[in-house]
């Protein structure tokens, strides 16, 4: 099945939602004009939709390999990665200065999900050198950024995130990885890290590992962890090539999907230490790391959105050809195609509204990012560097949580079809597997939610979406009486009863996280999918107003629009209620909490 990006969709969430206008204001964004961000997004639809989308299937079927050490990726990944770095696609939102294209992350996102809705298992790679790229950005030493940097950014090199050991998976307290100093200020790394994609591939001529270690003397703890930059390559002053570094990539896994997609296993030192060099300060490495972890959290979180677009193109084409029974209405005698019977019209819906929302939260959560590093005004950085850390666990969750429910969808729609592998709808579903599990659990995401974004500032950054909220409910009024159709009047009330569940399990988690934290953060994941229907029904809300106001100009377009967002209200908003009602009557003394571990 072909994949062809949903582009006007994202144009209109960029430019209605998120604020393109605005954000193209900002200082060193000037470059963003309408023109320019629309021929962005035309290019890029048509490099993932014509280069990477006919490689989804065969590496599903012919997955990267490994022998001896070398990693053999999937017959055209290298071609294709070379046109991806040669297009300016790994460069997209990263400083002119190393030579990127310094666009505004609101530009990069929808780019990010095309790559990951044509090929996740390809666009891993880039989205891992992303990270990399940011934490060099943040932290790394002049000689570091100038060395590696413009590599990284042109698509010459890719970079690695290495945190996970056998005996620390998400406990990176317990990591082990020893980093020994040299007279010379470098540093000789050993240990075993374990789960890093890409670790070890053929489409660059070199890999750039960001590696957390301990040195002899570090604190016990996260305290204790600092971050090295490991080359595979050395790199001589020239710039050229040197000897292969202590890294060696002893296996990669089997996995249930994104097979393409190399996992290894790196042995770093066997052979006297790999040479590495300090990112920033010793004892720092954690809060480095953090940088690439929260770029690669909103990075999944757009995976999710593009497997489930994925899913749902597909799911429709063969609805669309399917021909099967008499619908129930009695309005043809004969068999017809299955997008007529009612379920599957409903199942589509689904589909479709769970990833327009979805879409529509993390663009606009990409215009507050550039809000935060860019505006002139230090009170509304702030504000919206606030609104974004509260917006990135709920993208990261909710989004890849969303996915396989979405994928799961799409197989149904297949019926016995999507059970067999030659459609590809199971591939989709497969492949979404892994995005609430890696760069931090849906758990992991719900306890940060709860505990750093919502009971440690007293729900003050919560509150403040709240309130923005409010301000849509009172635009809708103007609308619900005068509207053409009943979307306005639904969403009205189905998002008011939906703004108050939120506000309500905000105020418990503040009144209830220090008091009795186990039931707290018990049903934390019920809090963040609560947050997640809510925040992206806010966004189905504030498209139905434009699609309502904008509704002549283009009837097919909006009225889709005002149709889903209607669905959205209807069929997804209640939910708000049954989860407001799993987070706020929970205490330690009942449910889950109450079992004893012998009764498990």
């Amino acid at each position: 099945m072909s994949y062809t990006a949903p582009t006007k969709d994202m144009l209109f969430a960029m430019r209605e939602l998120a604020g393109l206008t605005k954000i193209a204001t900002l200082p060193g964004y000037e470059d963003a004009t309408p023109e320019t961000v629309e021929a962005v997004l035309e290019e890029a639809a048509k490099f993932h939709g014509e280069v990477l989308a006919p490689l989804n299937a065969a590496g599903d079927r012919q997955p990267s390999s490994w022998n001896d050490g070398q990693v053999t990726t999937t017959e055209g990944f290298r071609e294709a990665f070379r046109q991806f770095g040669e297009g300016g696609w790994q460069g997209i939102v990263h400083p002119a200065e190393f030579g990127g294209q310094g666009l505004p992350k609101l530009v990069a996102a929808p780019c990010i999900e095309m790559m990951n809705a044509a090929n996740m298992s390809f666009a891993l790679c880039p989205l891992l050198t992303d990270g990399a790229i940011e934490a060099l950005l943040t932290a790394g030493s002049d000689a570091l950024k100038q060395r590696y940097l413009p590599r990284l950014i042109a698509g010459e090199w890719t970079g690695t995130m290495n945190l996970t050991e056998p005996q620390a998976g998400s406990d990176l307290a317990l990591v082990r990885t020893r980093a020994d100093r040299q007279a010379d200020g470098t540093y000789k790394v050993s240990g075993t890290k374990i789960f890093i994609t890409y670790g070890e591939h053929d489409m660059a001529e070199n890999i750039v590992h960001l590696v957390l270690a301990r040195t002899p003397d570090a604190p016990e703890g996260v305290k204790g962890i600092s971050l090295f930059l490991v080359p595979k390559f050395l790199v001589n002053d020239d710039g050229s090539l040197g000897a292969r570094n202590d890294v060696e990539c002893v296996s990669i896994e089997h996995k249930l999907g994104i097979k393409a997609s190399p996992t290894a296993v790196l042995q770093f030192g066997d052979n006297g230490g790999a040479v590495g060099y300090l990112i920033g300060e010793e004892n720092r490495g954690l809060e480095y790391m953090f940088v690439m972890m929260n770029a690669a959290r909103f990075g999944v979180g757009v995976q999710g959105i593009a497997i489930s677009d994925r899913a749902y193109q597909q799911a429709v084409g063969y609805a669309k050809d399917r021909v099967q029974s008499r619908p129930v209405d009695g309005s043809a005698k004969e068999a017809v195609s299955i997008i007529h019977h009612p379920d599957v019209r409903r199942m589509l819906t689904e589909m479709r509204a769970l990833t327009e929302g979805a879409r529509a939260l993390a663009l606009v959560a990409a215009g507050y990012s550039d809000l935060a590093h860019q505006s002139p005004d230090a009170e509304t950085r702030a504000r919206f560097g606030a609104a974004y850390e509260y917006l990135v666990p709920v993208i990261k969750g909710w989004s890849t949580e969303m996915s396989l429910e979405v994928t799961s969808l799409g197989v149904q729609v297949h019926g016995g079809m999507g059970f067999i592998e030659e459609t590809g709808a199971a591939q989709h579903y497969r492949d979404a597997r892994i995005l609430p599990i890696y760069e931090g659990t849906t758990a992991i995401q719900a306890n940060d939610l709860i505990g750093r974004k919502t009971a440690r500032d007293g729900g003050a950054a919560a509150r403040g979406i709240l309130a923005e909220i409010d301000q849509t409910l009172e635009a809708l009024k103007e609308y619900a009486d005068g509207c053409r159709n009943a979307a306005c009047s639904a969403m009205l009330m189905r998002l008011g009863v939906a703004r108050l569940a939120l506000g309500n399990a905000v105020d418990h988690v503040v009144e209830n996280t220090r008091k009795d934290p186990n039931a707290v953060f018990g049903t934390s994941v019920a809090y963040l999918k609560l947050t997640g229907i809510v925040l992206t029904g806010w966004q189905m809300a504030r498209a139905l107003i434009v699609a309502t106001q904008k509704r002549d100009e283009d009837e097919a377009f909006y009225g889709a629009k005002i149709a889903t967002a209607e669905y959205f209200a209807n069929h997804i908003l209640p939910r708000a209620s049954a989860f407001e009602a799993a987070v706020i009557s929970t205490t330690g003394q009942d449910g889950f909490l109450a079992l004893d571990e012998a009764c498990f």
